[in-house]
């Protein structure tokens, strides 16, 4: 028996993940059509090439998060692990998340399982922090980590169509191939909706609740920094945060914003000089290690360590993910086709990316049981 054509639209990090976990089924052909894929030049809507990203769980308190980002993250500590082929893609690291004038229980919140969990004790906490947290997790090094899946994905027997998809209908007509006039048509029998901040302009879809999460950062050539922070309130400006995340290739991210409907697609200058200036504080040691003594480390310190400023425009939703699917109708109604959707991550579609393709793939088993 011929196995079933899925669609998935978008090879951001949910798409590419979401796309494996139904092609290694066995029981499913996957295509994936895609405007952008990794090793594109860099863009603010390809959301994923700009990522931090660390695993850290923000379910805050959500139960059905923390299970989603939990399974990513039992998922990527496996693939961490020593000397396995994906290790290049990790940095298994201590990481610090602090707060101010906030409670041990808002540090703690979505975090306590997580590895070597313990609360700061207050001789711990640096400058203004009033709560932190301290435990055990990774870092994503993201352009290489999306290597990994595309390539994992096309070894998979998945195959990748490069489109700009402008109406859903296009796909649930004509499938994949309609956008190679020199290939025949192929029928579709589901279409995975996982195209981000693109959703809010998908015909046929164009979901109004999707919005931009714009963040801007920093890529340092700083291998000797090992371990990560994050600073959750920084002062009067909510769009504003700060942090540092080393990557196993020896390069550092640092950042950052959150800046809600903020379609600008370029990095700020100001913005870049603020992030320098508080992840300078955060961290001393980023100006180096050959400083002559008694040099105060500045921002000028770190300009020759500069690898790229950027920003791209996370995939907020209001709302959160959408999951579930929805049955459209093709060729004047004479068949339906599903159309299941995983989309609206917001900054933490690496943290859940494993979790929601499991969610998707029992959505699809559930739509093929009850066809």
């Amino acid at each position: 028996m011929s196995r079933k054509h899925i669609v998935v639209l978008g090879a951001g990090v949910i798409g590419l993940t979401t796309a494996i976990k139904i092609q290694e089924t066995g029981q499913y052909q996957v295509t994936i059509v895609a405007e952008t894929l990794p090793g594109d030049a860099k863009g603010p809507g390809y959301a994923s090439q700009w990522a931090g990203a660390v695993h850290m769980s923000f379910s805050r308190g959500d139960s059905d998060q923390q299970k989603l980002d939990m399974e990513t993250f039992d998922v990527m500590w496996d693939l961490s692990q020593s000397g396995g082929l994906e290790e290049s893609c990790f940095l298994r690291v201590t990481k610090r998340f602090l707060t101010a004038n906030g409670t041990d229980d808002d540090c703690a919140l979505g975090l306590t399982q997580m590895p070597d969990f313990r609360v700061l004790e207050k001789k711990e906490l640096p400058g203004d922090a009033t709560n932190g947290v301290s435990f055990t997790t990774l870092t994503i090094d993201t352009p290489i980590y999306l290597h990994y899946l595309h390539a994992r994905f096309l070894a998979s027997g998945g195959s990748i169509v490069r489109a700009k998809v402008q109406h859903i209908n296009q796909i649930l007509e004509g499938g994949a191939e309609v956008f190679d006039i020199s290939k025949p048509l192929r029928s579709v029998d589901a279409v995975i909706v996982c195209s981000g901040l693109g959703t809010r302009f998908l015909g046929g879809i164009e979901d109004k609740d999707v919005f931009p999460i714009r963040g801007q950062t920093v890529l340092l050539r700083a291998p000797w920094i090992r371990h990560s922070l994050a600073f959750d309130v920084v002062g009067p400006d909510p769009s504003l945060c700060r942090y540092f995340i080393p990557r196993r290739s020896g390069n550092v991210i640092i950042g950052g914003t959150m800046g809600v409907d903020d379609w600008f697609p370029r990095a700020r200058p100001e913005t870049t000089q603020y992030i320098l200036k508080e992840a300078l504080i955060l961290c001393p040691e980023l100006a180096g290690t050959d400083l002559p003594p008694g040099h105060i480390p500045s921002v000028e310190d770190l300009y020759p360590n500069i690898i790229e400023e950027g920003c791209g425009l996370r995939p907020g939703r209001k709302g959160g993910i959408r999951f579930g699917f929805d049955l459209f109708p093709v060729n004047d109604a004479r068949k339906t086709v599903p159309v299941v959707y995983n989309y609206g991550h917001g900054g933490y579609g690496f943290q859940s990316s494993w979790g929601c393709a499991s969610v998707v793939l029992r959505n699809l088993t559930q739509v093929f049981h009850h066809a």
